[in-house]
This record gives C-alpha cells, sequence and structure tokens, in this order.
C-alpha cells in the first residue's frame, strides 16, 4: 500500500510581492503538477529524480512537522517527481510540499486536505523562502482561481467563463527570498510611494477578479500588462522580462506580465481568443527556444489517495 498525492504549480495573475506586506492577489492553479508517494519505511527518506532537483530538506521538515503534530514517528520513504520546472516562478517547491503532506496524510489515513494542506505545506515554504505570504500553498492546495488576502482564508472566484492562460518559462532561473528582500528594500527606502502602490495592487486585484467573473479576457489582460509596469517599478522585472512580455504582446496576446517573484522566471499572458490561435502563439515562442505551453483555468487543487 502506499498514499499518492498529485498538487499543481500556480500562477499569480496579480498582487506579486504587494501580497506579502499584506495587498489582496489573484492566483490560479495550473495543470503542471508536482507527484508524490509515500510507502512504509523503518526511517524518514525523500528522494527525486537528479534531473529534477526539489526542496527536499524543507519537504523533510513539513513531514517530520506533520507526524509530531500527529504523535507519530515518521517511518516513511517518499518520491517526488515534478512537471514543473524549478525557479520558474510556477510554485513549484510549494506543489512539492502540498503534495508530500498529501502522501503522508493518504498513507496515514489521516484525510488532510484543503487549506490544512497549505498550512502543512507552508512549514517548509518558510524554510525556502523565508517570508512567504502563502499565496502559494493555498492555490496548490484548493485549486482554481483563488483571491488571497495575508491572514484571512482564500476565496474562490467564480469564472464566467473558462480561461486558457499562456505560460512562458524565461529560462533565467531566480531566488525567490532575494526578490522579496529586494522589494522589501524599496518599501523601506520610499514607504509612502510603496503603501500607495500597495493599496492600488489590491484595487487591480480586485479589478480583475471582475473580469475574471465577467469572461473578459480583454480587460484582463490590460490589468495584467499594467501590472507588470507597477512591478517593473519596485524592482522585480528585468529587462529579458520586459522584452518577452513585449514579444508576448506583439505575437497578439491580449496581456502579459511577469509571474511570481519575477528576476527571472516566467511571464504569463492572455493569448488571442480561439485555439489555433493560441496554439500559433505557443508554436512561435518555441521556436525562439522558450519553454511555452497553455494551460486551462480552472484547474483542480491537491488530491490524495491510497493505491
Amino acid at each position: 500500500m502506499k498514499g499518492v498525492a498529485e498538487a499543481p504549480g500556480k500562477v499569480i495573475v496579480s498582487g506579486e510581492h504587494f501580497v506579502v506586506h499584506g495587498a489582496e492577489a489573484v492566483a490560479a492553479a495550473i495543470e503542471r503538477k508536482v507527484r508524490a508517494e509515500a510507502t512504509r519505511s523503518d526511517r524518514l527518506l525523500l528522494s527525486a529524480p537528479v534531473r529534477a532537483p526539489l526542496a527536499l530538506g524543507p519537504a523533510r521538515k513539513v513531514v517530520e512537522s506533520l507526524y509530531a503534530s500527529m504523535g507519530a514517528e515518521p517511518r516513511v520513504s517518499i518520491s517526488v517527481s515534478s512537471t514543473l520546472a524549478p525557479g520558474a516562478g510556477l510554485g513549484s517547491s510549494a506543489a512539492a510540499m502540498v503534495a508530500v503532506a498529501g502522501a503522508a496524510s493518504a498513507l496515514e489515513g489521516w484525510g488532510l486536505e484543503g487549506m490544512r494542506l497549505a498550512e502543512a505545506g507552508l512549514v517548509g515554504e518558510r524554510l525556502v523562502h523565508g517570508n512567504p505570504s502563502g499565496i502559494d500553498t493555498a492555490a496548490s492546495a484548493m485549486g482554481g482561481v483563488i483571491a488571497f488576502r495575508r491572514g484571512e482564508p482564500p476565496r474562490a472566484l467564480r469564472l464566467g467563463s473558462p480561461l486558457t492562460l499562456l505560460v512562458v518559462y524565461s529560462g533565467a532561473r531566480r531566488s525567490t527570498g532575494a526578490l522579496i528582500k529586494r522589494v522589501g528594500e524599496e518599501r523601506a527606502s520610499h514607504p509612502s510611494l510603496f503603501g500607495g502602490l500597495c493599496e492600488g495592487a489590491s484595487m487591480v486585484s480586485g479589478l480583475c477578479e471582475g473580469a475574471l467573473g465577467d469572461g473578459d479576457a480583454r480587460a484582463l489582460g490590460l490589468l495584467m500588462t499594467y501590472s507588470h509596469a507597477v512591478l517593473g517599478r519596485v524592482g522585480a522585472s528585468t529587462a529579458a522580462l520586459d522584452g518577452l512580455v513585449d514579444l508576448c504582446l506583439s505575437l497578439g496576446c491580449l496581456g502579459a506580465k511577469l509571474t511570481g517573484a519575477g528576476g527571472g522566471g516566467s511571464v504569463l499572458a492572455v493569448p488571442p481568443p480561439g485555439r489555433a490561435a493560441a496554439e500559433g502563439v505557443v508554436s512561435k515562442l518555441r521556436r525562439r527556444g522558450y519553454d511555452a505551453f497553455l494551460t486551462r483555468v480552472p484547474a483542480a487543487g491537491a488530491r490524495a489517495w491510497r493505491e
């Protein structure tokens, strides 16, 4: 018998960085995911493919903390595999933490799901990123599209219609913790300006929620492009990311922005309407050497079961 869990990655539609400082943000689970399998062992063991390194140290802490909370010894072997590129701004570490917790829970019959899985995974995320808001583990555990404000329960958003999003990995890995620190320094240098931008980020997130609810892809795209400019102002973007956003727009996307911490990682875009047009953009980006893919939202959240 083994416990199995799958947890999706995520994209941030609006509000990254500002969410760390109390602003509202919107995030969506994507179809690429992390899978964990847990079996009985005489001691705690974790493994992952060499070609896809994951944060196994923090994952170990997730398992130790979870078993301690249940008054049990972590005599379990967990293997982790992923279709998410690490350091790409797609929540690979959060998905790994949630999947590891879900697999252990399934094996032991604890039945953790939803925000209980997100909270278990956040133990490891703090070791990976230092000061995470919690939005990544919440989006991975809950799935769908959520509105998130630090310290408050996430809200599941209802979409007016299913939406296809485009994700383009820049090829440049980055450290989320370092980027959070950089933006924090901008806040310290210009506190009043940053406070205004933080309030504005919450307002833009609210407008994104409205666009998603109305099924208005064009409005959503415009808001995302605007958000990218603001993130650039606080030091999250780079010339390469600006160029990739510009390229997506030139290929017909309705809007584009960095997603996640920035400084590298990925760009999120609203592709042109129609499957053929969207796939055409993906083909053009791949010919330029980018790892680009389409994902449908809402996508399922974490799930765990026994085999």
